[in-house]
């Protein structure tokens, strides 16, 4: 035992040696060319890819980085991607050294991602391209570096007009690195970890390990622990034809949604008795299971609560932030999410750790599209070239992460529309299959005819977006056959706003100042409210559940003031396509809206009325109640002003200054409660609910006084001084008695003293043009966010302090440690 922990500390003190990964993220020159921010074109230049191009003037920057979100808004800009400016050239360049300890080494640069068309030089030599922006990739660097010298490296990136239905972002907006390794070393996303078998008792761990290189006289030394742990299990193999190598876990901490136990498989490659390469590897000992019954998770079933989120961080664009993203997932999980589908692309890196972490099942998501295009610079101008490219790096990057349980092909394809292009879809489940088989192929379908003219046979897990209607027709179908709402809902709604008369009808919920009424019943013409899919989830309790469009509001696509033809595609009905069309038409690009309604948050993470109704529905044993809408209505003393109800009870009692309003009780397949002819009367509005005849939860709404005074709230009042870390401050407009004043858009000015900076501002308005990089931002309904990062290496206390004209300004202390 001493001598084999012996050998143990040798290995592990000749690791950096045997593989060395340097952050590559600082220090970046960066210059764009082409369409220019505010809309002028400036001429690229000729050589920027040369070790001697003069770019003294160009910026300095660190990555992650995203230039569109620096904007400005500008209102001849498509609204479908944001009226930002993400579209055109863009240039980085960075100088750093080789030290002599490189020689002899392999030398590699990866991106977790970048936007997008990626060219890459090296002392002015060209590396190689990789258009995709949303997959990572590595480049071997070796051939043209200069050991022991300074060198340049030089990345071009073209984000072409019309290339993407949302807002994508632009520039090298997650992390960079370099690693360096021996000659001989384990091939990149070369581990991969299973669980075949596993159980409370005992679980099989199945290794497969790639080498890059001669493998005559290598033994692979793995180790499995526990962080913070002893050692768990070692195990060693000597040959090198294939074969797996398996170790038992006895009474292993499995990974299920409330205990996300993570392991680490450390792998050595060892020749001559030296460590010439070393690997960590994070994964989860978990089964998962799919069948018409339902998905089940260790031995047991699990709904699918899931969402659909687009990439981007709001008000902080698609730069990759590892809180951000964190609050993101507390956000969704706060209101009973269990499951994320990457709508429609694969995520970054960090956000699958963050899942594992956090107990959140994942649908990785590959393509919006293959051959056939629903814009004009699309995906489908790379399909044929780098399809199988970018699934396999997506698969190899991300296959031991214990979250993902399944593997997306596509969202919403052309191509399903004809069964002879079926076999694509078989083509890309089986690139799918040959690096991963443990997890089921699936895709996200919104046409009808795909469930019976030979698209049925070519998933193994059917999502179907849209048409809860449909689930038993495919059942009876394919009897055998998994299936799920791959996208459901799509209610749009803006947080606050309340409009009259209510309509149940969804095409009415409009405003004629570009909102949505927030007494959720509006969605376009292919979608409809939250009841409609619960309705059938509950009378077909196979299904596996559903993913809602969308947890986040996310920029772009602003339906239902969206220009975005692409709507069109989501049209059967000859009459109500033209009509759309004709719609599509008349608005052009000149109306604000430039971020969508659809999300159960608003952009800033502010919960909208249907978070609470989401809340009810998904944590059914959590007591809560919430009425909307506000009751600030002067204008409507006397009028019907209708209020609703969401909770988790079953039933609850409304009261009005004191008097009861009655008693309701939820119906068989009601999922809110109604009082739709409430007179409206200033003063308190209470409500009571009960759960099986017992006390539940109370809330109540009161009318205001007029606004007096801000506030602010911190998420966190501590954060790390890693130059990284975020504070989110939540702005509030408030009465002299603390309580929040809904109807007020003050604009608020932010100053920050100590050492902090203001990355971002928002509100949540859909509408607005004001920059998310301000130190000013106008309050929406009563609300508004301020984004706080720490700096580098600098600790000490952050002052922020908020002021408007006419009210008492807010201060907050925030530390940097």
């Amino acid at each position: 035992m001493k001598q084999y922990l012996f050998m143990l500390a040798i290995m592990l003190g000749t690791s950096l040696m045997a593989r060395d990964k340097v952050p590559f993220d600082s220090n970046w020159k960066f210059a764009r060319f082409g369409s220019m921010p505010d809309g002028s074109f400036k001429r690229e230049h000729k050589d920027i890819d040369e070790i001697d191009y003069d770019d003294s003037s160009w910026r300095v920057l660190d990555v992650p980085h995203d230039w569109g979100i620096e904007g400005p808004f500008r209102s001849d800009l498509p609204n479908q991607t944001g009226k930002l400016p993400w579209a055109g050239i863009g240039w980085y360049r960075k100088v750093f050294e080789s030290p002599e300890s490189d020689q002899g080494k392999r030398v590699f640069v990866e991106f977790d991602g970048a936007m997008s068309g990626t060219q890459i030089w090296l002392n002015g030599c060209y590396v190689g391209e990789w258009p995709y922006g949303y997959t990572s990739f590595q480049m071997e660097l070796t051939k043209y570096l200069k050991v022991g010298q300074k060198n340049t490296i030089a990345v071009r990136l073209d984000n072409k007009e019309h290339s993407s239905r949302w807002y994508p972002g632009g520039g090298i907006y997650r992390h960079v690195r370099l690693v360096k390794t021996n000659p001989i070393k384990i091939e990149h996303w070369g581990v991969f970890v299973t669980t075949p078998d596993v159980s409370k008792e005992k679980a099989t761990v199945n290794i497969s390990t790639e080498i890059d290189g001669d493998t005559e006289g290598l033994v692979i030394h793995q180790e499995i622990f526990v962080p913070g742990d002893p050692l768990i299990k070692v195990a060693e193999k000597k040959s090198f034809k294939g074969e797996l190598c398996s170790v038992d876990i006895i009474k292993p901490k499995l990974w299920d949604l409330n205990n996300p136990n993570l392991y680490v498989l450390k792998t050595s490659l060892i020749k001559d008795g030296e460590v010439i390469d070393e690997l960590d590897n994070t994964f989860g000992v978990r089964s998962i299971a799919y069948t018409a019954q339902g998905f089940y998770l260790n031995g047991e079933k699990v709904r699918m609560n899931g969402v659909c989120m687009h990439h981007d961080l709001g008000p902080l664009g698609t730069a990759v932030n590892v809180r951000a993203m964190e609050r993101q997932i507390e956000i969704l999980k706060s209101f009973g999410t269990n499951a994320i589908r990457t709508a429609h692309n694969p995520p970054a890196p960090e956000f699958l750790d963050l899942c594992d972490r956090m107990g959140i099942l994942v649908q990785v998501e590959s393509f919006d599209v293959w051959q056939k295009q629903k814009v004009e610079n699309d995906y489908s101008t790379l399909f044929g070239a780098w399809h199988e490219r970018d699934l396999r790096a997506m698969v190899r990057r991300d296959r031991n992460h214990p979250s993902v349980v399944m593997w997306s092909t596509g969202n919403e394809m052309i191509e399903l529309r004809s069964g002879n292009d079926a076999p694509m879809a078989v083509r890309l489940a089986d690139i799918i299959r040959s690096e991963d088989a443990t997890r089921p192929t699936t895709f996200g379908c919104s046409r009808p005819e795909a469930i019976s003219n030979g698209f049925e046979h070519t998933a193994d897990v059917f999502g179907l977006n849209y048409k809860p209607h449909l689930y038993q027709e495919l059942r009876d179908a394919k009897p055998d056959l998994p299936i799920y709402g791959s996208e459901t809902a799509s209610t749009v709604s803006s947080r606050g706003e309340y409009f009259f008369p209510v309509s149940e009808d969804k095409r009415k919920g409009s405003g004629g100042y570009f909102q949505v009424s927030s007494y959720d019943f509006s969605a376009p013409n292919w979608a409809y409210r939250p009841e409609v899919e619960w309705e059938s989830l509950d009378k077909n309790p196979w299904v596996l559940g559903e993913f809602v469009w969308t947890g986040f509001d996310y920029i772009g696509e602003p339906t239902p003031y969206n220009k975005d033809k692409t709507n069109l595609l989501n049209f059967s009905d000859p009459a109500e396509k033209a009509k759309m069309e004709a719609e599509l038409k008349k608005m052009g690009n000149q109306i604000p809206p430039r971020s969508s309604y659809f999300g159960i948050v608003d952009l800033c993470g502010f919960p909208k009325d249907r978070y609470y109704l989401y809340q009810s529905r998904w944590l059914p044993d959590v007591p809560m109640v919430h009425i909307l809408p506000h009751w600030n209505w002067p204008e409507r003393v006397g009028k019907v002003t209708p209020v609703f109800v969401y909770t988790s009870g079953d039933e609850a009692e409304l009261f009005l200054n004191g008097k009861s309003l009655g008693r309701k009780k939820k119906a068989n397949f009601e999922y809110r409660l109604r009082w739709d002819d409430v007179i409206y009367q200033p003063g308190e509005l209470e409500v009571v609910a009960y759960k099986g005849g017992k006390l539940w939860a109370k809330s109540k709404v009161q009318t205001t006084q007029d606004a007096a005074k801000l506030s602010l709230e911190a998420d966190r009042t501590m954060i790390a001084a890693d130059g990284q870390d975020l504070s989110f401050v939540t702005v509030r407009v408030l009465d002299k008695s603390g309580l929040m004043v809904p109807r007020t858009h003050n604009s608020v000015k932010y100053t920050l003293s100590g050492p902090g900076e203001i990355i971002a501002v928002g509100n949540g308005n859909p509408t607005s043009h004001e920059s998310f990089q301000a130190t000013q931002r106008k309050v929406f309904n009563g609300m508004a966010l301020v984004v706080i990062r720490s700096k580098k290496g600098e600790s000490g206390k952050i002052k922020l302090i908020a002021e408007s004209d006419g009210l008492r300004k807010a201060e907050r202390i925030i530390r940097a440690k």
